[in-house]
C-alpha cells in the first residue's frame, strides 16, 4: 500500500523531522510513505472573510497539484469523524483488503481546508 501524506506548511524544527524520519523508516515495512509539504500563504491576523477564502483557494491549488485522481483521500479535519487506535487500524486494513491501494491523508493550514478539498475527500478524520 501507498501512503501520501500532503500537509500545509513545513516542519521547521529537527526533532520534528528526526521523528518523521523514524516513523517512516518504521512504516517501511508495511507501505510506502511519500510526505508533500505544500507552501503555506501568509496569514494575517483578523484577515476578512474574503480574504481568508483567497488563502484557503490558493493552499487548495497547491494540495490539489500533489492529489492522484484514484486514490482514497483522507482529511483530517475538526469537523472529522473520531477513530481510537484499534478503529483507526480497522479502518486502514480493511480499506486494503477491499483493494485500495493508495490512501492520501491531507493536512491543512492555520485557517483549515477549502471545500474543494473537502469534497473531494472520501472521509473527514479528526484525531
Amino acid at each position: 500500500m501507498k501512503i501520501t501524506v500532503i500537509t500545509v506548511g513545513k516542519l521547521k524544527e529537527t526533532f520534528y523531522r528526526e521523528a518523521v524520519s523514524e516513523y517512516g523508516k518504521r512504516l517501511s515495512r508495511y507501505c510506502k510513505l511519500d510526505i508533500r509539504e505544500v507552501e503555506d500563504e501568509k496569514t494575517i491576523e483578523g484577515a476578512s472573510e474574503k480574504a481568508q477564502e483567497q488563502i484557503l483557494a490558493k493552499e487548495a491549488e497547491r494540495i490539489l497539484h500533489f492529489l492522484p485522481e484514484n486514490a482514497y483521500v483522507i482529511t483530517l479535519e475538526i469537523e472529522g469523524r473520531m477513530y481510537d487506535s484499534e478503529a483507526f487500524a480497522e479502518k486502514i486494513r480493511n480499506l486494503g483488503i477491499n483493494g485500495v491501494s493508495h490512501i492520501v491523508f491531507v493536512i491543512g493550514g492555520s485557517l483549515g481546508l477549502h471545500n474543494t478539498i473537502k469534497s473531494r475527500a472520501d472521509q473527514a478524520v479528526s484525531f
